[in-house]
């Protein structure tokens, strides 16, 4: 697999269902703020609306810090919103839900099953440049934790913030960091 960091995100124009509605997302809307696309597999299936549910109650949380969600399945933009109007947990979802019936965006961020026409649960973090600066692929059956999502963002706008620091394991905003230097090496 090639290796995504540093990645622009492709162009891409899709459909989503947002707030009630739907509206068009394209490569330029990522522009000028954090974005995290969460890829998951379908609509209407079982660990999907526990993660999707998650980053619903964490949402307020990336708001906060000038980060968009974009979840996005394979299912087109009225899948979406069927499910947001059969479920009580999809129904409280404000971030936009991305439809890629083509499979273009999986393709291009290296999650998409081609055989099954799903996605792998592919998580992306992108600066306001459009640059993948972290991501992660988990297999179908294992969920992720907005709360890890969101300490993982907050460490890349960090380090994004103060070039000559980094982040160390389990850094939370306020924590310690670290300038990388000679004096360093092998006192860890």
């Amino acid at each position: 697999m090639e290796n995504l960091i540093g990645k622009k995100v492709n162009g891409f124009k899709v459909q989503a269902y947002h707030e009630g509605a739907f509206k068009e997302v394209t490569a330029d809307s990522l522009k000028g703020h954090w974005s995290v696309f969460f890829f998951y597999p379908a609509d209407f299936t079982f660990v999907c609306p526990t993660e999707l549910g998650d980053l619903a109650d964490n949402y307020a949380s990336f708001k906060e810090i000038g980060c968009e969600i974009y979840s996005v399945s394979e299912d087109t933009h009225f899948v979406h919103k069927a499910w947001a109007d059969a479920s009580d947990t999809i129904k409280k979802i404000t971030y936009p839900m991305l439809a890629d019936p083509t499979g273009k965006l999986a393709r291009d961020f290296g999650v998409l099953i081609e055989e099954e026409g799903l996605a792998l649960r592919g998580t992306f973090i992108v600066n306001p440049e459009g640059e993948i600066k972290a991501y992660e692929i988990h297999d179908l059956g294992i969920g992720r934790n907005a709360e890890e999502l969101l300490r993982k963002v907050q460490a890349a706008q960090f380090v994004a913030a103060h070039g000559d620091q980094v982040c160390p394991a389990k850094w939370t905003p306020g924590a310690e960091t670290l300038t990388p230097s000679l004096d360093l090496v092998g006192k860890l």
